[in-house]
């Protein structure tokens, strides 16, 4: 590779990271991949998810999808198990240091896409009331993916297939209590989407879900929340949840029915928190690190000077992608992956025009 064509350097291979390389690399850049963990895939891989939520595609299907077309591309490389460690420079011409198992790599990039993604919040956090901690059947959305992935949807404390199912929905986020007062978009379908994998494998199962308001972005009113509730028989209930406490050897859900303006109180066996997107340690990492702002939830801050690029990041010729900078979806990660693949391939070009 000659000194002029330096490639982007992409830090993350979930599913935005893997798109920005694709697409870098369909436009004829080279593009360098570095992650942390000894594989791809990012968040729905480590997290065995089960479905993606549109379309309920098998999510290892569609991420192995994802994986092969950056490994067998011939302009991509991909380092695992690797972390950038420094970084000096401008636009078009970063110098990074790269730590990898065989040691340390300096490599020369023209653009660097941060596609380190989120994490999702800590239910023992926030208040104890759910006692995510101290009893085994009160599950999250996590958990339940993986108990779904494994066709094995039973009470963590006895292997029992549940019986009532109850969903408490934004936990973790909309809480100014502790800082958090922004929506995390996707819990609302990705409880739903459970809601109904629950009911596909346990037929007689009785599955409620306590929200404030369902936010059911885009299509999700007809592909999700409907479905749901008329083909399913999935029991949506506007409330708010005060407490779980033990009951023999069950779960007592204590709140108020905000419909209804009264208390309610409701036995159940299994409990699953719909926890909410943070920013992940490699997201802070990386902005101290790369020396790009972050807003006051730690997401890197997004927007550019004028405000409306949603990849531009405060330092010309890094970018940002998906969940990095926001709670996102999909979608969202998948159109910001394009548009930074994009941005990053126009600056490097300006870059080597600048060197002829």
């Amino acid at each position: 590779m000659q000194e002029t064509t330096r490639p982007i350097l992409i830090i993350g291979g979930g599913p935005g990271g893997l798109e920005a390389a694709r697409t870098a690399a369909a436009l004829g850049h080279p593009v360098l991949l570095v992650e942390r963990r000894g594989r791809l895939g990012g968040t729905p891989d480590a997290e065995r998810y089960a479905k993606l939520t549109h379309h309920f595609r098998d999510a290892e299907e569609a991420i192995g999808e994802l994986v092969a077309a950056v490994t067998d591309h011939p302009l991509i490389e991909v380092l695992t198990r690797s972390e950038v460690t420094a970084c000096e420079g401008e636009a078009g011409d970063f110098r990074v240091t790269v730590s990898t198992p065989h040691g340390s790599r300096e490599a020369r990039v023209s653009a660097i896409i941060v596609a380190t993604g989120f994490q999702h919040f800590d239910p023992g956090r926030e208040t104890q009331l759910y006692n995510y901690y101290s009893f085994p059947d009160v599950v999250t959305l996590s958990d339940m993916e993986a108990m779904l992935k494994a066709h094995q949807v039973v009470r963590p404390s006895n292997g029992q297939p549940p019986e009532r199912v109850a969903f408490i929905q934004c936990v973790g986020s909309r809480d100014r209590q502790i800082g958090n007062e922004f929506c995390s978009k996707v819990c609302c379908g990705i409880a739903t989407k459970q809601a109904i994998e629950i009911k596909e494998q346990l037929p007689d199962a009785r599955v409620f879900i306590f929200y404030i308001d369902m936010r059911m972005y885009g299509y999700w009113e007809n592909e999700l929340y409907w479905p749901a509730q008329e083909r399913h028989k999935v029991n949506y209930v506007k409330g708010i949840v005060s407490e779980i406490l033990p009951k023999g050897d069950r779960l007592l859900i204590r709140g108020e029915d905000t419909t209804m303006g009264r208390p309610m109180e409701i036995t159940v066996d299994l409990v699953v928190l719909s926890v909410g997107m943070e920013p992940s340690s490699g997201t802070r990492q990386m902005a101290k690190l790369l020396g790009i702002a972050q807003n006051k939830y730690g997401f890197i801050e997004a927007g550019g000077p004028s405000g409306l690029d949603p990849v531009a990041t405060s330092r010309p010729g890094i970018y940002v992608v998906g969940a990095a900078a926001r709670p996102a979806d999909l979608d969202d990660t998948f159109a910001t992956a394009g548009l930074a693949a994009a941005r990053a391939v126009a600056t490097a070009r300006r870059a080597l025009v600048g060197t002829r």
